[in-house]
């Protein structure tokens, strides 16, 4: 009998995972370099590199099993045998099994769609508005009672008005949709869409430069071309010679204005002038364009290059940052608005000042911060000191801040090529954990969920999501014209949906549990130091009268860690419980008589 109930239990296992039977990611030790070579489209081969899944037994007998299949005496069979099926997605299914608690606030957790590369309706090889909204259910389907989905509730979308490149920063109408993209029709009923499904939408808005062929630097240079010699300009005559910053002596970051004796500013590039944001005219301008995108139903903004309005010069940013926000939230109290202001924590701290919701966390991101650092240094106490002084830092500037911690973005390597050796799929597994279990609104860059690769030039890091291995499949996109062929490192979606061991499941159960507890995104953080150590770090997160507590192991060993003088929530020692589980691999995690005992590279929820 007892047999037969064991054998009920793993085939149930079966079931769940989906195909993920004996087998893990597909994965290698080896990190493949982007080629050299220039192709318009995607050359993917997924490295056909299989790990096997064990089971790794418990030594200490007294330790109850959160899976429950630890006790096999007097069965006669074997480990492997008892094991055989188990992944971490039913292992972690078997815990994480509470409800969503969804509050509809600013607290979100997004995802950030370059649409050129998402998912193409119409077969010309580009994403468009169409596509994206046909693969809305990929994100959020709606639904909180299937698992089918990511999760997430609020979508970043890069620019998606004309303009002359690939990537779209170079705005020519800030009032329409690139016809690469689709139609306004296509917009609207994308953000319907989202809505329906309790996803927020903010657009990239570009304030900082516009492109040259707008038609206000068209016209200002035209105007400027046509003067008498030594003529002054007018705005009076030409107001949007006021809407740029012209000069007659070049400066850094200057421009020439062929036909002229004129420079203008184009900090980026000399296709992209940049904007006088202290007039009066422009700020006009960006009145009547936020509130053509508001009618449109778009739930915020987020402001791309904040720390250049006024490159050098922080207080001068900030104030057009506050005429900004307050502009915004006359209109719509909710807005939500996150700038970049790509800097050190110090100085992007101070923009809180300008009362904006959120500024981008930089320096937790990328392969030099302090995520990465923490895993490759092996100091899992510097991440729980360093986010009680990200914390102590932001709140000097502001009591409502919402920080946008994130791991990676368009404008950086992505996350795959961060970590070598045997345990560089765990690594990057539990940086994604370490980010997205960050208090504030999370923000997840589309295909990091895959492992997708992509680094050097810009176009590398905007390669098509990888939806499947064969890139002729519906919907593929080609990918930016100048991007190099990218081997992929991991395993398309298709494959990895079947794997109960891939990053995209591992993915799918953080965003689950940052759903379930809303502690995780709003709560004040604790670090408790005398519990954490270079491997283990324990943090206490507290929203309103409820406490959680988050562990984490960062090293490949596992730990046992002593939570019997910890209290949580009123509850100390034995009366506390595990609430969720993160796991890179198949090795369960456990807690008895105050001791959790954690498999490497995992997080615990204790409550």
């Amino acid at each position: 009998m007892r047999k037969r109930v064991i054998a009920a239990i793993l085939a149930g296992m079966l079931i769940v995972s989906a195909g993920g039977c004996g087998k893990g990611a597909v994965s290698s030790g080896n990190v493949v370099d982007n080629s050299d070579a220039s192709e318009s489209s995607l050359n993917v081969v997924a490295e056909d590199t299989e790990t096997s899944v064990g089971q790794e037994k418990n030594a200490d007998s007294k330790n109850s099993s959160i899976a429950g299949l630890n006790d096999t005496a007097g069965t006669g069979e074997d480990a492997d045998t008892q094991n055989a099926g188990v992944t971490a997605l039913s292992l972690m299914q078997q815990v994480n099994t509470g409800d969503e608690q969804i509050i509809d606030d600013n607290y979100r957790t997004w995802y950030e769609v370059f649409v050129y590369s998402f998912f193409d309706s119409d077969g010309d090889g580009i994403g468009d508005l169409k596509g994206l909204t046909e693969k809305l259910d990929y994100i959020n389907d709606g639904d909180p009672s299937t698992d089918t989905d990511l999760g997430c509730n609020g979508i970043w979308l890069m620019p998606v008005m004309p303009s002359t490149t690939y990537h779209k920063y170079d705005v020519t109408d800030y009032l329409d949709i690139d016809p690469e993209y689709g139609t306004m029709e296509d917009f609207k009923n994308l953000i319907a869409a989202c809505h329906e499904r309790g996803i927020n939408v903010i657009i990239d808005l570009v304030m900082n430069h516009t492109s040259s062929q707008h038609e206000w630097f068209k016209t200002a240079a035209d105007y400027l071309k046509n003067r008498p010699e030594g003529a002054e300009p007018d705005a009076s005559e030409c107001p949007y010679v006021d809407y740029y910053n012209f000069s007659k002596e070049m400066q850094g970051g200057y421009s020439k204005l062929d036909g002229t004796d004129w420079y203008y500013e184009a900090q980026f590039w000399s296709e992209m002038p940049d904007l006088n944001l202290g007039s009066q005219a422009v700020r006009d301008e960006f009145d009547k364009i936020v509130d053509f995108w508001l009618d449109l139903g778009v739930d915020g903004f987020r402001l791309d290059a904040a720390k250049e309005y006024y490159s050098g010069s922080v207080d001068k940013n900030v104030e057009v940052l506050s005429w900004f926000n307050s502009m915004v939230k006359e209109k719509k109290e909710d807005a939500y608005i996150v700038a970049e202001v790509w800097t050190d924590q110090n100085t992007y701290a101070k923009y809180y000042e300008s009362g904006i919701d959120s500024c981008f966390d930089f320096s937790f991101a990328d392969s030099t911060g302090t995520i990465a650092n923490v895993l490759r240094n092996g100091s899992a106490s510097s991440y729980g000191k360093a986010l009680v002084s990200l914390q102590d830092n932001l709140s000097q500037y502001s009591d409502s801040y919402i920080d946008a911690p994130f791991y990676t973005n368009h404008d950086m390597a992505r996350s795959a090529g961060y970590y070598s050796g045997d345990d560089s799929e765990k690594q990057m597994k539990i940086a994604q954990a370490m980010n997205l279990m960050m208090s504030g609104s999370a923000f997840l860059y589309y295909g990091e969920e895959l492992g997708m690769k992509g680094s050097g030039k810009d176009e590398n890091k905007r390669a098509p999501m990888y939806w499947s291995e064969d890139a002729t499949t519906d919907g593929m996109c080609k990918g930016p014209a100048d991007m190099d062929s990218i081997k992929m490192k991991y395993g398309a979606l298709d494959t990895q949906e079947a794997d109960g061991n891939s990053i995209y499941q591992f993915i799918k159960q953080t965003i689950k549990l940052r759903n379930e507890y809303p502690e995780i995104a709003r709560g004040t953080v604790k670090f408790e130091e005398n519990i954490s150590d270079d491997k283990v770090c324990v943090i206490k997160k507290t929203y309103g009268d409820s406490e959680i507590l988050l562990v984490y192991n960062l090293a490949p060993e596992s730990a046992d860690v002593d939570l019997s003088g910890v209290t949580v929530g009123g509850k100390s020692g034995s009366d506390l419980e595990i609430g969720g589980v993160l796991l890179t691999d198949a090795k369960e995690a456990a807690f008895s008589d105050g001791t959790l005992t954690m498999p490497g590279y995992s997080v615990v929820i204790v409550k």
